[in-house]
């Protein structure tokens, strides 16, 4: 089945409120994560013109590449390394306002200046994290932390 976005403009939680009941309707019915994932990084890159956008999920004690939207990625992450390692450690959410200034970070493009990564748990257990990035400094904040949190807690990761 085709879907059309129907992308907002207006400020950050304007664009948020316009996307996430459709990443929902999206979701809806649907009970391949792949899938899923796949259609949450296009519809938020499709919205906000990120850079790179993708999720992480843990096997075998790492961070796996999984769906993304963007040029190509690091493959494999581990605990503790660069943003995406730190936001498994700490299991909890980081913005980093600008990537070369963060101490660790992994290099996937030169082109990314900021970064926001959203751990996502279930059941006390951490299993992957949403990362995106953007070309531009001091991109992401609060509002993105506070919406990405509440979209990432109605996915079901059940079969992992």
């Amino acid at each position: 089945m085709a879907e059309d976005l129907a992308i907002r403009k207006g400020n950050k939680s304007e664009q948020y409120r316009s996307i996430v009941p459709q990443i929902k309707s999206l979701l809806s019915g649907e009970t391949d994560l792949v899938a899923n994932l796949g259609n949450i990084c296009a519809a938020l890159k499709e919205q906000f013109g990120w850079f790179w956008v993708g999720f992480y999920l843990v096997k075998n004690d790492e961070l796996v590449l999984s769906a993304f939207q963007g040029p190509v990625a690091c493959t494999r992450i581990q605990k503790s390394k660069g943003v995406c390692g730190q936001a498994w450690e700490q299991e909890q959410t980081l913005i980093v306002e600008n990537v070369n200034q963060f101490d660790g970070h992994i290099a996937c493009s030169s082109k990314s200046q900021s970064e926001i990564v959203v751990p996502i748990l279930r059941n006390g257990k951490f299993i992957g994290v949403l990362d995106v990035d953007s070309e531009h400094l001091a991109h992401f904040d609060e509002v993105d932390q506070l919406h990405l949190e509440q979209l990432l807690s109605v996915v079901d990761f059940s079969c992992l």
